[in-house]
């Protein structure tokens, strides 16, 4: 998966855990894909508080993922819906749909 996509994807799962000056910066960070510069100046830090932050937030969101797997659950799930969406087989669809219901 792209690093970019990832860290979306994290933020999405997982942000909402972080502080709030912590997720204005990592909201930047990972879904406008702001340079540190332009971020330190939007927020009123150095560049390198900006970088300690944002590896400081990569590292508890990771954590979080290693802990509960929401991510790796949702992109199980979202193959297997894929595959359903492709498949002409209906006993195929139905053991694919067991599955999804399986993961929640």
């Amino acid at each position: 998966m792209d690093e970019k996509v990832r860290r979306g994807l994290l933020y999405d799962f997982y942000g909402d855990l972080l502080k709030a000056h912590q997720q204005e910066i990592y909201k930047e960070y990972a879904y406008e894909d702001l340079s540190l510069s332009e971020i330190a100046e939007e927020v009123g830090m150095s560049r390198q508080g900006v970088s300690d932050q944002i590896r400081r937030c990569s590292k508890t969101l990771e954590g979080y993922e290693n802990a509960l797997h929401l991510l790796e659950k949702f992109q199980r799930i979202r193959q297997a819906a894929e595959e359903i969406q492709q498949t002409k087989d209906l006993d195929e669809a139905h053991a694919l749909a067991k599955q999804i219901l399986a993961e929640l």
